[in-house]
């Protein structure tokens, strides 16, 4: 899987996570871009990245993440 594909599949999910398909992610993306992203909103989205790509975060993963491009990071090191 591409780092490209993992993003294209990352913004599927955060479209439908927070029902907006205006939603354009890039490396740099932050809670802080997205209006609605808050703390469970912040579960939703891993837990959905959890079931689309068969893997398993740890809470010191998610807590030190800290744009898109390190979720990318992190699930490519997951799935490959």
């Amino acid at each position: 899987m591409t780092r490209e594909e993992v993003l294209e599949i990352l913004t599927e999910i955060f479209q439908d996570v927070f029902d907006d398909d205006e939603i354009e992610l890039t490396d740099a993306t932050t809670a802080d871009d997205i209006e609605d992203w808050d703390s469970l909103e912040q579960i939703n989205l891993v837990v959905a990245c959890e079931k689309k790509f068969n893997v398993k975060f740890d809470m010191k993963e998610i807590q030190a993440l800290k744009n898109v491009g390190e979720m990318v990071d992190t699930i490519l090191s997951k799935v490959q």
